[in-house]
């Protein structure tokens, strides 16, 4: 893992952030001292950080860089030329007939299958309340043929067995 250059940002930025620790740290040392003494609590003088000086730059200085800069701009505004020379393009490929016939059948034959599955599946779906419906019908006769006897016997015994 390379290492990285300390700028000077960086470190102002690691300075300011110790100096809050610090900050915080002594409010809690007099925290602490007061309860010993039972005394008000003094906190320290913190003095404010020391502001940036900002750094002067020379007009030669200024000079360079903006001629650089312009050196730049000009160098990505110019345009790019090819690397390599450009050849005849690539022949676009084509399918041969037997193979735009092998690809219908394999996709013909694909669907006759997808639809026969649903003819089987819909044929499935048919049969089964068919063979429900037929039992309901036998049940229905069945219950209507103990209720003609029961009718029948109760008949019977009214009239007195005749």
């Amino acid at each position: 893992m390379p290492t990285r250059e300390l700028t000077t940002e960086i470190v102002y930025a690691a300075i300011l952030g110790m100096e809050v620790q610090k900050e915080k740290l002594d409010a809690k040392i007099a925290e602490l001292r007061s309860l010993l003494t039972g005394g008000p609590a003094v906190t320290a003088a913190t003095p404010e950080p020391p502001k940036r000086k900002r750094r002067k730059m020379s007009v030669a200085g200024r000079k360079a860089i903006a001629e650089a800069q312009r050196k730049r701009w000009a160098a990505s505004r110019k345009a790019p030329e090819p690397s390599a020379p450009k050849g005849a393009p690539k022949p676009k490929r084509k399918l041969s007939a037997a193979g735009r016939r092998a690809i219908s059948a394999a996709t013909k034959k694909r669907w006759e299958a997808v639809r026969a599955a649903k003819a089987q599946q819909e044929k499935a779906a048919a049969k089964k309340p068919a063979k429900k419906a037929a039992a309901k019908k036998a049940a229905v006769k069945k219950s209507a043929a103990k209720k003609t006897a029961s009718v029948v016997a109760q008949a019977g015994t009214e009239t007195g067995g005749q």
